[in-house]
């Protein structure tokens, strides 16, 4: 798909995706190899923090994608709360990882969401997200 920045607020060093894979109503999923000079790198592991903040910016480039190919703009999330947090492993530099994120509710302006981060198939992280939507229109809602 096209550049990532058109449709994340996020920008370098703090961009936690590089590639948005698929985008619909319902979920999203984006691409990200680890770099070894990561802001988030601690004894060559990729944080909990990133991981955390690489599904929200899935759902960012996932509604990011959508409002752009209806040329509406795009609007901006705030993570308002994290639930059932659940970190298996912590990727390497090198390593790619795979998000998905899935809407499992929507209520004015909040979107719940369930993502898990994935790296050669196994789970390294998983959670439920509270995203609070700030939009120009008002009307936008990943």
């Amino acid at each position: 798909m096209k550049d990532i920045l058109a449709f994340i607020p996020q920008r370098p060093p703090f961009v936690m995706v590089d590639e948005l894979v698929a985008a619909d109503d319902h979920s999203g999923t984006t691409r990200f190899t680890v770099p070894g000079d990561h802001i988030f790198m601690a004894d060559g592991l990729l944080t909990e923090p990133a991981l955390v903040e690489n599904m929200a910016q899935t759902a960012a480039a996932r509604i990011g994608y959508i409002c752009s190919e209806k040329s509406e703009p795009v609007p901006v999330g705030f993570i308002a709360a994290v639930q059932d947090l659940r970190v298996m492993a912590l990727p390497r530099a090198g390593q790619t990882l795979e998000t998905q994120i899935t809407i499992k509710n929507q209520v004015f302006d909040i979107t719940v969401i369930h993502g898990a981060v994935r790296c050669n198939g196994s789970v390294l992280a998983q959670c439920d997200m509270k995203i609070f939507i700030q939009s120009a229109n008002k009307s936008a809602i990943i």
